[in-house]
């Protein structure tokens, strides 16, 4: 970085699961390898501290198997993109997310690309160059980009970490805390097929686009292995929770929502709802987590699958602020965009107010939208 005279970083939202650490990972790798601007430092950063990187038990467990150590990443905690902008050096693209939290506000001005599969929920500067499509998966717009970029860049082994692979160690291309060009190129399918169910359209995420993606991936490189395969690993390792504490569970898949000087948790929780329910010591968990954090309530998002791949989904919503569960769960009951088809379900707490939802497509990124013109 020293030796630089501008610091171009691609991160991926808070919450840093697959898709947004693969997709910077890979964008960041193909700016580097295409880029004009020889001067530049081209910087994937993990948006979370280093500390909650275990906890992203599918994204350790597939960089592992491409031999990427953890060691070789860059975390939130450990560059000072506010120093970097106040020196005039930071150039930011925003990968799998458009909207800064409050906290970041002063890194807007230094945002120079968006991609994004959400809709837009505000403008960019004119400058700022913004890609925002209704995919699956992150990574089918990084993996689109790549390409159509120029030939070799898309090579082996950055089809391997897209698509996935069983274990074929290979050197990171991230040494001495920044990118280099001589490592494997990086890129997204194991990502497609875990944000897209493995393609299955009864999860109602994947695109014709993340399709194509996946098909050119395998056209380019039929040794890769089967979608199924890679499927089923990672989705196992992305719903291990086994031997995590409530608290890290809350934080394994975290989104946070500010408005009216209060903050709102939701949290991705991959077991069921009765499953959660039963966790000893719940609800003196959910006030220690919410006390600690400072968040005035959570909304826990519940999800599992069958055998067919269909997902199942319920809600709990928690606030000792009787007030706002209430303006909560009115949002979330009277919600048509999407309809969440909920149905209310007895629970042990007065502060906890629990919800079969009938659409189980409608995933968090639907549900954000909702919530945030709630508060």
């Amino acid at each position: 970085v020293r030796r630089h005279q501008e610091v171009h970083v691609v991160m991926g939202n808070e919450a840093c699961d697959l898709d947004s650490t693969v997709s910077a990972l890979a964008l960041a790798y193909f700016l580097a390898k295409t880029s004009p601007a020889p001067k530049a430092a081209f910087i994937p950063v993990l948006n979370i501290p280093r500390a909650e990187f275990a906890l992203r038990t599918e994204t350790t467990f597939l960089l592992g198997e491409q031999g990427i150590p953890a060691a070789s990443l860059i975390f939130r905690d450990e560059i000072d993109l506010e120093g970097l902008h106040r020196a005039g050096l930071l150039s930011l693209t925003l990968v799998d997310h458009h909207v800064l939290p409050g906290a970041d506000a002063a890194l807007e001005e230094a945002v120079v690309e968006v991609l994004d599969h959400r809709p837009l929920e505000r403008d960019r500067a004119p400058g700022c160059q913004v890609t925002a499509e209704p995919v699956g998966s992150c990574a089918t717009l990084v993996t689109e980009r790549i390409a159509q970029g120029p030939p070799g860049v898309l090579d082996r082994p950055t089809a391997a970490l897209l698509h996935g692979e069983d274990g074929r160690p290979s050197l990171s291309p991230i040494r001495g805390g920044r990118l280099t060009t001589d490592g494997p190129r990086l890129s997204p399918p194991g990502t497609i097929l875990l944000d897209c169910v493995n393609l299955s359209p009864a999860a109602g995420k994947v695109t014709p686009r993340d399709v194509a993606c996946v098909s050119l991936l395998k056209e380019r490189f039929p040794e890769l292995p089967a979608h199924d395969t890679i499927f089923e690993a990672l989705q196992a390792a992305k719903f291990d929770v086994s031997g995590l504490t409530t608290e890290q569970m809350l934080r394994k898949d975290l989104k946070v929502l500010s408005g009216d000087e209060l903050l709102l948790a939701i949290s991705a929780i991959y077991v069921d709802l009765e499953t959660f329910l039963r966790r000893p010591g719940l609800l003196q968990d959910l006030d220690a987590f919410c006390q600690a954090q400072g968040y005035a309530g959570l909304v826990a998002m519940m999800i599992s699958f069958n055998e067919r791949n269909e997902p199942s989904r319920q809600l709990a919503v928690y606030s000792r602020r009787e007030t706002l569960r209430s303006v909560v769960c009115q949002a979330l009951e009277e919600a048509t965009t999407p309809s969440l088809h909920l149905q209310p379900l007895r629970s042990p707490w007065s502060c906890v107010s629990t919800y079969a939802q009938g659409n189980a497509l409608a995933s968090r990124k639907k549900v954000l939208p909702v919530l945030r013109a709630a508060l």
